[in-house]
């Protein structure tokens, strides 16, 4: 039996209505998922479940720019699901739970693609924040982001 695919990335394009990307990667890893998904291929993706969003730009009347944050609720567009998983991370232990988005093929195959989420009332308020932000912070955020995807 031929095995999965695994395909990582930062950030990919679901839906308009799931601010999980902001541009360019995560529009292509969106298309690749799409697309393997038509083409019946065996993938599965994983990514992280950003509840900031990337964030809405705003210009004001003088064309400054403001940015806020695009909340939104993933237990309205994903499925929870369980066990919630244990890594270490810099030595302490940080729980992760995963969120399923579904991507559906032209001809009925399916991508399951796998959110995850560290924003768990047992973890540290840091540790929950890890995934809210997409691109959101300095290096040190940004590698262990890199190490809970």
């Amino acid at each position: 039996m031929p095995g999965k695919v695994a395909y990582f990335s930062m950030e990919i394009a679901l839906d308009a209505a799931i601010p999980t990307y902001s541009g360019g990667l995560g529009v292509l890893a969106g298309d690749t998922l799409r697309a393997a998904a038509d083409l019946g291929a065996p993938m599965v993706a994983v990514t992280l479940l950003h509840r900031k969003g990337y964030f809405k730009q705003r210009l004001d009347k003088l064309g400054d720019q403001s940015e806020s944050a695009e909340v939104w609720h993933p237990e309205e567009m994903l499925d929870r699901l369980e066990p919630v998983v244990t890594v270490a991370l810099e030595g302490r232990p940080v729980q992760v739970r995963a969120w399923q988005f579904t991507v559906k093929g032209v001809r009925g195959h399916t991508v399951p693609v796998y959110l995850l989420d560290t924003g768990i009332a047992e973890n540290s308020p840091w540790d929950q924040a890890l995934t809210d932000s997409l691109y959101g912070g300095d290096l040190h955020l940004r590698l262990c982001q890199e190490a809970i995807l």
